[in-house]
């Protein structure tokens, strides 16, 4: 228990020096969050020792060299007392300097300690400050202190003289210069260059401070019960109740967690002795002060403690250390248990938590044999056999032997291998490009960009940066999350979604206030979306429908049609697969609003590239194979992505919009259930100009018209555009009177503002990133200044054209929280993302919507 004396006053007076106090001038965002936290302990009447506080800019100061009165900080505690200095970072997790245990110790302390705790005991205290010391405020080698005998009065004598050998000078006996010295070694070691990347790798800002406390130590060591511990009420994996930690008799700081042997468990406990059976009135005290805490301090606190001769120590609470699953169980159960509000605990979540929980990820604690790095392209871990082509994906999933697919780049015709594979691994592209879209779109693991390693087709080999060579069907692992390349299969932590999950997106929805969709090609990914209840699809791509077995060579056949007449008769054949694709989608979606893309590709992504597949074709179509490359080389286009496609090819060959309008409202009559109507949306691609609208408008309505009359059915549709061209952007006022929404693809957007390769830009990215052309890669965060000006003028310019008009993103930034940020304040309905984005989203969307009412 902490009992103030007068000679208190004079530290409590001075903010940058204070002792900790109920009442001291201590903040988080001054002393740093352990001075913080300790205040709030002696607040609770727990049994802290005597602590003083030093503020940023005090330790700022003793790393210029100007130091605090060091006098009157040790004048704090009694005479003779041995003392620790922590760090006291803002956020823990920040990190800061090793903590620094014993200060104080020379030869008088030693014959004090000899007469109270006994020779051996003093001798082991003496030589751990030595040895820390040397190796943490000195800088000494710690490889001087390898010959030093275990005996402890030989070693304290061997480490006394290898100090003084190393360094020139007898080892310090004054507890003031001690103690001047680990300031300084601490206060310089947060500037370093190497501490200030790693922190601003955790997150940390630049300039962010670090204070220290100095702590009158509780020594752990002695005749009667001494050790020291940690306990925490929560399993830090799982985040369910468990009291955990370990105590180790004879020891101090955190010795019983650096798997010393002779540490016991807390509770009872089968496979050894506990603590609860060796002092239950203590492991009592223990349970009852971190029951306190957790309510109190709102929040599940590792205590960590240490018993000397018997009398309990609380020497500092932290926040438990937890996995994604524990972080959102831990937060349900502080806001179900009435701790916190359940507001606070969506805040307490980070998006990116809810990320790792939907996918299978790596073990944080497995090996990780790095073989290459790429872009994380979609989240998670797969582990499987090289495979080089999608068929080759097929046939390994036929045999049940999982497998990674490995291409330079894919394309649509992939697409069967990639649902094939366990994960996909590319030479090129960026985070927009085919196999990222696809993959986060499936919940496939993806690293694509992976150019440091070198993809040989030819021999179906994968040769690393150093020369490694892995062959097909060898093992490797991806890490989506992290965009590295492993070999083997290391351990594997799985997805984890449970009740509390649920809770977390109940609760998220209730906030939240804009709309949250999901792109969805397929029936299975329509059925993703509405298991992590989108509110409904704002992008079905309906040409990978077309790549499907069966209907490829159909198809293909169109293309080669020759006449109106002739694609239509084939088209017919189209007709009843694509009707089944939308009215399955319409049943998944239950009502729910499904937005349908018209065809986008150009007609050349469905042709063979490669000889034999020519050759096939030409069987296939009972065609010479002249007739067949000729025809395919007089389709070739310089930029086929900003040539025939989309809208253009909607206008020059109508037959296929037409048929898929046919598809579309066939469909919605047929999925129409209990009389509850299906009102589809029709989205038309790639638009620059209003003619374009009013063509393909014109087309859709007769279609529209002609079912009516041949079903003797009424039915509603809504008609829309995808804004992805900038011109498009600029001209929405003359666009939005012949629609019901406005989407914007920010996808090709960004590349057409840009002039950029979405599929190339990966090469150069992250140089441009590095050297500050670019603060983010635009495919991956929104830029708010150039297309989100292309953005703001278009949704106002729509809005004043037509009030009630909807709108909308449907791009991949739309799973992303900055962006979801920019569609709020813009005044967006919705957004729509890969169907494992969306609860990322939905948290996104609630949190932003609670931070302004608490702005």
């Amino acid at each position: 228990m902490l009992h103030l004396g007068e000679k208190g006053a004079a530290v409590q007076n001075n903010p940058h020096t204070t002792l900790v106090t109920p009442k001291a001038p201590i903040a988080t965002d001054t002393h740093g969050g352990r001075a913080k936290c300790l205040q709030r302990l002696v607040r609770l009447d727990l049994p802290v020792p005597r602590t003083v506080a030093l503020s940023f800019e005090a330790v700022q100061r003793i790393a210029r060299g100007e130091m605090p009165d060091i006098s009157a900080i040790v004048s704090q505690f009694p005479d003779g007392a041995l003392l620790c200095v922590r760090p006291s970072s803002e956020d823990p997790d920040w990190g800061g300097p090793g903590a620094v245990l014993n200060i104080g110790m020379n030869a008088d302390r030693q014959a004090d300690l000899t007469e109270r705790l006994g020779a051996e005991a003093a001798e082991a205290i003496f030589m751990r400050f030595v040895q820390s010391y040397a190796v943490d405020v000195a800088r000494l080698d710690p490889d001087m202190f390898d010959d030093v005998r275990p005996d402890s009065a030989v070693g304290l004598q061997d480490s006394l003289y290898a100090y003084e050998a190393e360094y020139e000078e007898p080892f310090p006996a004054d507890p003031a210069e001690q103690l001047t010295a680990v300031l300084k070694s601490m206060a310089r070691a947060w500037d370093g260059t190497t501490a200030r990347l790693l922190r601003q790798a955790k997150g940390a800002p630049a300039d962010a401070g670090l204070g220290l406390v100095v702590q009158e130590m509780a020594l752990g060591l002695g005749t009667g019960e001494c050790g020291s511990g940690v306990l925490q009420l929560v399993n830090s994996d799982t985040g369910l109740p468990q009291i955990t930690g370990r105590y180790l008799s004879q020891s101090q700081g955190r010795d019983a967690l650096e798997g010393d042997a002779g540490a016991v468990f807390l509770s009872r406990d089968p496979r050894g002795a506990s603590l609860e059976e060796l002092v239950p009135d203590v492991f009592a005290r223990l349970c009852k002060h971190a029951s306190l805490m957790r309510e109190r301090l709102r929040e599940e606190m590792q205590l960590e403690f240490v018993l000397e001769n018997g009398a309990l120590h609380i020497l500092d609470g932290v926040r438990v250390a937890r996995s994604s699953q524990a972080a959102v169980r831990i937060a349900v159960r502080l806001a179900e248990d009435g701790i916190i509000s359940r507001a606070e605990a969506l805040m307490r979540v980070q998006p990116r938590t809810l990320t790792e929980l939907l996918h299978r990820q790596v073990s944080p604690t497995a090996r990780r044999d790095v073989i290459g790095r790429g872009i994380a392209a979609s989240p998670g871990a797969a582990t499987g056999q090289i495979v080089f082509s999608a068929a080759e994906a097929q046939a390994s999933a036929s045999r049940g032997e999982p497998c990674i697919l490995v291409r330079r780049e894919t394309s649509p015709e992939d697409i069967r291998g990639m649902h094939a594979a366990v994960g996909v691994l590319t030479e090129r592209g960026g985070i927009t490009s085919h196999a990222a879209v696809i993959g986060r779109g499936i919940g496939l693991p993806c690293v694509v960009g992976a150019s440091s390693m070198r993809f040989n087709r030819s021999k179906k080999q994968l040769v690393t940066e150093g020369g490694r060579v892995f062959e097909s069907g060898e093992v490797i692992t991806l890490d989506g999350t992290s965009g590295e390349v492993l070999a083997g299969a290391p351990e594997m932590r799985e997805a984890a979604l449970d009740e509390s999950f649920q809770r977390l997106m109940d609760w998220a929805d209730e906030l939240r206030d804009i709309d949250i969709r999901a792109n969805a090609d397929t029936p299975a990914d329509a059925q993703t979306a509405r298991n992590f209840n989108a509110q409904g699809i704002g992008l079905c791509r309906t040409e990978h429908m077309f790549f499907e077995t069966g209907r490829l060579t159909v198809m293909r056949e169109m293309i080669f049609a020759e006449t109106s007449q002739d694609r239509r008769a084939v088209l017919e054949r189209l007709l009843p697969m694509q009707r089944a694709d939308f009215t399955q989608l319409f049943r998944i979606m239950q009502g729910k609003p499904v937005c349908i893309r018209l065809f986008d590709p150009p007609l050349h992504e469905f042709l063979p590239t490669d000889r034999v597949g020519q050759r096939e074709l030409a069987e296939a179509l009972d065609l010479p194979l002249s007739d067949v490359t000729r025809r395919i080389s007089a389709m070739s286009e310089y930029n086929p992505m900003l040539g025939l496609r989309g809208v253009r090819l909607g206008v020059t060959v109508p037959e296929i919009y037409e048929m898929q309008a046919r598809a579309i409202f066939e469909a919605a009559l047929d999925a129409a259930v209990d009389g509850v109507a299906v009102v589809p949306e029709i989205m038309i691609p790639l638009v620059s100009a209003r003619r374009e609208v009013e063509l393909v408008k014109t087309a859709i309505d007769a279609v529209a018209s002609a079912v009516r009359s041949e079903r003797d059915q009424d039915f509603d549709f809504r008609l829309g555009v995808m804004v992805e061209t900038p011109r498009a952007a600029l001209r929405t006022a003359d666009i939005a009177p012949y629609c019901a929404f406005l989407s914007f693809g920010t996808n090709d957007l960004t590349q057409m503002t840009y002039g950029l390769s979405r599929d190339d830009a990966g090469r150069f990215m992250s140089d441009y990133v590095q050297q500050g052309v670019f603060p983010e890669d635009p495919f991956h965060v929104l830029d708010v200044e150039g297309v989100g000006e292309l953005l703001k003028i278009g949704a106002g310019r729509g809005r004043e054209a037509q009030p009630d008009i909807t709108l909308s993103v449907c791009g991949e930034h739309g799973g992303n929280p900055e962006s979801i940020s920019f569609c709020r304040d813009a005044g967006f309905d919705y957004v729509s993302c890969s169907p494992f984005r969306v609860p990322v989203a939905r948290l996104a969307a609630a949190q932003l919507a609670i931070s302004d009412k608490i702005l």
